[in-house]
């Protein structure tokens, strides 16, 4: 049975799937030094980019309730219209596709001491992921369509 992490390119191609189906083009890097995929997007006012960064979350059988759940650790790049994909999986098994889909703009991620980077927009109750209130907006449908909107980077959606 693999590691939670070896399951990453799941997520990202999860991810990449969903953008894409929602009419982004995306675009892989030739080397993987921090951003996992370019996505673009035309409209009526230009071409939207939004270099994306996917980490997926993977909970064990024995993981408590928590008030904030999200990614905490390292980031290579960071961009200001970037997105960082959080995708909440039920379990670190394989199994079905996220529960939910987080997609944050970089305003959202936190730098903290010694831990690099952090982002909780969930929390996780009862076995599951589920949306902070405050950010229910950058989840799932909703927070795809944020994505393709020309203040993303800059303000709130």
């Amino acid at each position: 049975m693999p590691a939670p992490h070896q399951r990453d390119y799941f997520a990202e191609l999860y991810v990449a799937g969903l953008m894409g189906d929602a009419g982004w083009n995306i675009y892989f890097p030739k080397r993987d030094v921090g951003f996992d995929f370019i996505a673009t997007l035309t409209t009526d006012r230009g071409v939207l980019v939004r270099p994306v960064q996917v980490k997926g979350l993977y909970p064990t059988e024995v993981k408590k309730d928590k008030t904030f759940y999200g990614y905490i650790g390292k980031l290579t790049q960071l961009h200001p219209d970037m997105v960082l994909a959080l995708p909440y999986f039920t379990t670190d098994k394989a199994g079905p596709a996220p529960g939910c889909t987080a997609y944050m703009p970089r305003r959202e991620i936190r730098l903290q001491a010694g831990r690099g980077y952090k982002c909780t927009p969930a929390k996780f109750v009862t076995g599951c992921a589920q949306p902070r209130p405050t950010f229910s907006k950058y989840f799932d449908r909703p927070g795809l369509i944020a994505v393709g909107t020309h203040g993303w980077g800059a303000g709130d959606v």
